[in-house]
């Protein structure tokens, strides 16, 4: 078997995290995902790292891309993992499929999120990887177990996991539950090719948050919110919190965990998230 384990993906993320000069940090490190223009702000209001977009990374021009890998190194604040990984216009399922389009993207994604010092990135994408009206999911479950090995050496070459992400169906009509999440780990069978969890869509899905457990070897990040609304979470009595903190407790999970969330008034809200998840984690 080629699967590396959950304890050896997250330790090794961990083991990078620590080199990158954060020896201090809590055991499991929180962060919030965010754009460029925010990275700023997410310093400033405590977490351990940032999570950017994959797509706007690769946007960028050479010369302000140049910019954003000087202002990471001098500030030493993470990029700890990016998301939003293949942008909507590059197709991973359907007749339209263009895998030498799929592939200049991809390393370009890889190579210039190696340069941040980030080693993990989320494979959302539910746009890109929406089945068409009409097309066989069966062919389209095909055609991303393709993708998926065709960019797992790439990953490996640059030091990166890749972790699909689970979504609702309003998100994508494929991949919607950890169970089809494992599926398409185990059609893969490639230790650079894992899973995140995001608990809005397990709340949409109605899983029991118990069923991480089962999952946790392949479990290499989290996302998180408060469920209702997909707000950032600020009080223990707000959402039924407990069966996901008790999960995580069960699987000894020492990854981290990204809040994914919408934010009325971020400056004061964020902190209160970070105290909230600091709190809730030593429960």
């Amino acid at each position: 078997m080629k699967h590396r384990t959950f304890c050896g993906i997250v330790c090794l993320l961990s083991l990078l995290f620590l080199a990158s000069g954060h020896s201090q940090q809590p055991r499991v490190r929180i962060g919030c995902t965010g754009m460029v223009s925010s990275i700023d702000a997410v310093k400033a209001a405590g977490f351990d790292y940032v999570e950017l977009n994959t797509t706007e990374i690769v946007s960028l021009s050479d010369a302000d891309f140049a910019k954003l890998e000087e202002s990471v190194k001098q500030s030493g604040f993470p990029v700890y993992a990016t998301s939003n990984f293949i942008p909507a216009n590059i197709k991973l399922t359907g007749p339209a499929v263009d895998p030498d389009a799929q592939m200049a993207y991809v390393r370009k994604a890889f190579e210039r999120v190696s340069l941040l010092g980030s080693h993990l990135m989320i494979f959302g994408s539910g746009p890109a990887r929406t089945v068409p009206a009409g097309f066989s999911h069966e062919e389209a479950f095909r055609q991303l177990v393709d993708f998926c090995k065709r960019i797992a050496p790439e990953a490996r070459a640059k030091g990166i996991v890749v972790a699909v992400e689970p979504q609702n169906l309003e998100q994508s009509n494929i991949i919607n539950s950890t169970a089809e999440g494992l599926k398409l780990l185990d059609a893969v069978n490639d230790p650079n090719i894992q899973l995140v969890l995001d608990i809005y869509y397990l709340d949409q899905a109605h899983e029991d948050p118990a069923e991480m457990i089962a999952a946790k070897q392949h479990i290499v990040h989290l996302h998180f919110s408060n469920p209702n609304g997909r707000v950032f979470p600020l009080r223990w009595e707000e959402y039924n919190y407990a069966p996901f903190f008790a999960a995580l407790r069960k699987m000894d999970y020492a990854g981290a965990i990204s809040i994914d969330a919408h934010a009325k008034d971020f400056a004061k809200e964020a902190p209160q998230s970070v105290a909230f998840l600091h709190d809730a984690l030593s429960r």
